[in-house]
Formats: structure tokens, sequence, C-alpha cells
């Protein structure tokens, strides 16, 4: 019997072992990492567990690979396969968290902002100057881009919701422009449903073209409706907006800063001092509240309306009257 007892302390002894040896791997698995502030870890495309591990060990950001080699063999179906991206790691997390996060989608985003207002050109700007995204436009002309976005002959200026959009390294300006339209569309459809009856503009097209003259105008949360009044009023009697924004617009390159009496008679396709209605196309990207403004003009007698200096704009029923604001604002700004 003696042999028996020897067997069973050996088993015990051999249990107590695989005890502890599991206790002190699984106490492996969640020791702390060891950076001491906030880190992005990038997990390349096609790399694999091993190679991962080996990597955060030879980083010293885990103090051992072999635990996390272990878990991955002992329990395979229980781990995430681990997404190719940046990640961010924070001083704390355990090694099994890091697996965790690193098989999540909870990948490094970087905010991109559009201003309300801003021209497709200057969009395209911001898109090339973005870091870590995939410029994937950078040779193409306007034409080419809309095309890839599957809207080919269709002008892009006024398409583009403005809004920040969020990304990840690796995502295409395709997909952000492709969001921005996406936004677009459907915010004007909204809008455009709710309208008020009778409009002048018949098109939802030319509620986006009204609403960047106005966002153009002002940035004024207040003053959107009563110029997009002002404008209604001047379609539905035949007289020429004469908005500046649309000289400028027309100019193009040659604008230098100042409009001059040459530029309000030179004739482009887009100066309203010149042409009837409309411009042919958005001047800028407008916002909703502009949108809306454009559906949704105040009720009112003011045909003209002139920029204060302050941010604001006097509004005129009369030639007159407004002939005389214009002489106070130029006094003022001297």
């Amino acid at each position: 019997m003696r042999w028996v007892k020897v067997l069973l302390i050996v088993a015990i002894i051999a249990a107590l072992s695989a005890f502890a040896g599991f206790r002190y791997w699984q106490s492996r698995l969640e020791a702390p990492i060891a950076i001491e502030e906030s880190t992005i870890y990038e997990v390349p495309r096609g790399a694999s567990f091993d190679q991962v591990m080996g990597d955060l060990d030879e980083r010293g950001i885990i103090a051992e690979a072999w635990p996390f080699r272990l878990l991955v063999r002992v329990f395979p179906d229980e781990l995430p396969a681990l997404r190719a991206g940046e990640f961010m790691l924070e001083p704390g997390m355990s090694g099994r968290k890091v697996i965790g996060l690193l098989g999540s989608d909870n990948v490094v985003t970087y905010p991109l902002t559009i201003p309300e207002g801003w021209t497709f050109e200057q969009m395209r700007v911001l898109l090339a100057a973005a870091p870590k995204l995939q410029h994937s436009t950078a040779k193409m002309s306007d034409a080419e881009v809309m095309a890839a976005l599957g809207h080919p002959g269709e002008h892009p200026e006024g398409r583009f919701f403005p809004d920040t959009y969020q990304y990840h390294k690796g995502i295409s300006d395709l997909e952000i422009l492709r969001q921005a339209y996406q936004r677009m569309e459907k915010t004007l459809a909204a809008v455009w449903a709710e309208r008020d009856d009778g409009l002048v503009i018949d098109s939802a097209y030319e509620a986006l073209i009204l609403a960047s003259l106005i966002e153009r105008e002002t940035g004024v949360d207040g003053e959107r409706h009563r110029i997009a009044g002002v404008f209604e009023r001047r379609l539905e009697r035949g007289m020429r907006l004469q908005t500046d924004p649309t000289v400028i617009y027309g100019l193009g390159d040659d604008y230098d800063g100042n409009i001059t009496r040459a530029d309000l008679r030179r004739s482009t396709p887009y100066n309203t001092y010149v042409i009837p209605g409309l411009p042919p196309t958005p001047i800028a990207m407008p916002g909703r509240a502009a949108l809306e403004a454009a559906v949704h003009p105040a009720e009112g007698d003011a045909l003209y309306f002139v920029a204060t200096g302050d941010g604001g704009h006097h509004f005129s029923s009369t030639l007159r009257e407004h002939n005389a604001a214009v002489q106070r604002y130029i006094l003022n700004r001297r």
C-alpha cells in the first residue's frame, strides 16, 4: 500500500504544480503592459498573431510573448482574429485586454472637418493634407472624382455636406467624399420635402444653389431666412440677385480680394449682376441651416441688404434706403 501513497503524493504534487503553473500563466496574461502614457500601436496588414506578440515583446510593451502564444494554442476559438490598423494602448491595461483590443473595431480615428461655405476646391486641398488618409484622388480631375463616386457628369460644387467626418489610417479620401455626398443627398431630400408652398425655385437642385448663396452671404443664424426672403422676392419680380459671392466665384483665380466696378460688369456664368436668376451651379457647400432657409424664406418687403461691418446686414425695401445704408457702411469702414 506504500506505493499507493507514493503515487497519491506524486499526483497531489503534480496537481499543485499544474495549478501553480496555471495561476502563474494567468498572472502573466493579466500583468499590466509596460507603458507610461497612451501609445498608438499598429497591427500591420497580414501580420500573424505570433508576429504581433513577438513585436510587442521586442518593444518591451509586454514582458514575455510565451503566455500569449500559449493562450492562442490552448484556446484558439476564444480569441478574436487580430485586425490591421492603429490601436490606442493605455497605461494599466493588461496583456489580455490588449489582445482583445487588437481584435476589435476600436481603431484610432482622426477627425476631418469640412466647414460650411467652403468650395469643393478647398475641400480637395483639405483632403490632400489629411494625415494617414489614402489619397486616391490626388491625380484625378474633378470630373474623374465624380465618375469614381458613381456620378459621372455631375458638377461637384455644393454636392458634399459640410461636417466633421471620422476616418482611420488607410481609409481612402474617396470614402470621405462618398459619405459627404450621401449626407448631402439625404439632407437635401429631407429639407426639400418640407419646403414652403409657392416657391419660385422648382427643384431640390435649385434649392441647393440658392442655399449656397445664402451660406456665402451670412453666417448669422437670424439672417439666413431674411436673406432667403430677399432672394425669393427678387426672383419673383425678375430682378437680378446681385450678390457679390457669385461675382467672386465667377472670377476664380482672378479674384484678388477686392471687387471692382469692372468685376461687377464682367460677364461670367456666375455673375448675378449680369445674368438673370440663379447661377448654373452652387458656389459652395451649404449647411443644413442654409438649406432650410432656402426653402423657408422669411416674409417681408426687403429687396436689398448690405453688410454693416459687424457680421450682420442692413435690410432695405427701397433702393433709396439701400443706397443710404451703403453710404453709411462706407463711412463706417473708413
